[in-house]
């Protein structure tokens, strides 16, 4: 069967750091771009970061760049989110996504398979 599983939220204090994983089973996502998305309570969902089939190109958003890193790894049929520097304003459900359609990542369209989402909760 395939699935996106993500992985790796939890409750941190500002400042602190996760590392969310995005497993992919039932099909190999080196053929891919892959997205991580996030939701906040009341706000609509937004692309945080995507990175391309070959790794070439990598995107962040304005409000995470500098703090987060996305990365793959294809023997693992798994992509990453590096999250450091973590804020209340990261408290998201973070999702991942692959990305079917679409010339480039970073205008988050065309993702036609997602995960069920992992909760990040940045708190002192």
């Amino acid at each position: 069967q395939l699935q996106l599983v993500e992985s790796g939220g939890g409750l941190v204090q500002p400042g602190g750091s996760l590392r969310l994983s995005c497993a992919a089973s039932g099909f190999t996502l080196d053929y891919y771009a892959i997205g991580w998305f996030r939701q906040a309570p009341g706000k609509e969902r937004e692309g945080v970061s995507c990175i391309s089939r070959s790794g070439g190109s990598i995107h962040y958003a304005d409000s995470v760049k500098g703090r987060f890193t996305i990365s793959r790894d294809n023997a693992k049929n798994t992509v990453y989110l590096q999250m450091n520097s973590l804020k209340p304003e990261d408290t998201a459900v973070y999702y991942c996504a692959v990305q079917t359609s679409g010339f480039v990542c970073y205008e988050y369209n065309g993702y036609s398979y997602w995960g069920q989402g992992t909760q990040v909760t940045v708190s002192s």
